[in-house]
């Protein structure tokens, strides 16, 4: 168990790392490539799918993740949520699995997401993605990195034909105010779309509305470290560990290119 005053960030950061391989590890016995998961399937609201991976991470992660420091506040995806949490200057912020979608279909392109978070902004973001063996990490003021390589955003000079990724009508609405963009196919795990804007190989990543916490604190501390810019369409920058976690729309694109890319989607 760590102090409060040792906690934050460098002296939780391997331990964090750590944890978020074991839920890796945990996950992939249910995990089957291009087949329907080996785990059990059901629905929260008769839309959202459940595994008995998710939980099985989310019990697993918040024991570890609250034994190294009991002093933070829980929120996850697959815990009821706690009131508690908001008289807390720290929380956790965890989804066992970004991309329940994709996991459950055999798509690899599913990921556990961490952050800490305090004052309502992220302070240390572990993301793996176990099928792609790349964990990303980031702590606050101290760059980002995947498997040990520094993380920067891509280096184009302008919007116009960038590599974009998102759902199809905020593309859309983007292409008519921007002109022609190439683009990629959506990624399921939006916590993993942040972050390959983050690494460069997609330039813009858009966000439908109702996004949560759980889906994007930890990329959004890489996507910063990195060089980029996770922000509302009124370029407002995300606060966490509201009492509604939830998000409107959102842009992810390098700092230098966000004026134009946001001016595009808000004409």
């Amino acid at each position: 168990m760590l102090s409060p005053s040792s906690a934050p960030v460098a002296a939780l950061a391997p331990a964090v790392r750590d944890a978020a391989r074991r839920a890796g590890e945990l996950a992939l016995p249910y995990f089957r490539a291009g087949a329907q998961t080996a785990a059990k399937l059901w629905y929260k609201g008769h839309s959202s799918p459940v595994t008995e991976a998710d939980i099985a991470l989310d019990i697993f992660l918040k024991s570890h993740l609250s034994a190294l420091f009991p002093q933070a506040g829980w929120l996850s995806e697959e815990t009821a949520d706690d009131p508690s949490r908001l008289e807390q200057s720290y929380v956790w912020i965890v989804d066992p699995i970004d991309g329940t979608r994709a996991f459950a279909s055999g798509h690899p392109d599913w990921a556990i997401s961490i952050a800490l978070v305090k004052g309502g902004r992220p302070v240390l973001g572990i993301l793996h993605a176990p099928i792609h063996e790349r964990l990303y990490e980031a702590r606050i003021g101290e760059g980002a990195w995947c498997n040990g390589e520094r993380l920067q955003v891509s280096e184009a000079e302008d919007v116009p034909h960038a590599r974009v990724a998102g759902p199809k009508p905020l593309i859309d609405r983007l292409e008519r105010h921007m002109g022609p963009v190439e683009r990629l196919p959506k990624v399921p795990s939006l916590a993993l779309r942040l972050a390959r804007v983050a690494e460069g190989s997609i330039d813009i990543g858009l966000v439908s509305a109702h996004s949560q916490d759980w889906d994007i604190a930890a990329a959004d501390l890489i996507l910063h470290e990195a060089g980029g810019r996770l922000t509302g369409l009124d370029g407002s920058t995300p606060a966490y560990n509201k009492p509604q976690p939830s998000h409107d729309e959102m842009i992810a694109v390098a700092s230098r290119l966000h004026p134009r890319a946001i001016g595009a989607m808000r004409a």
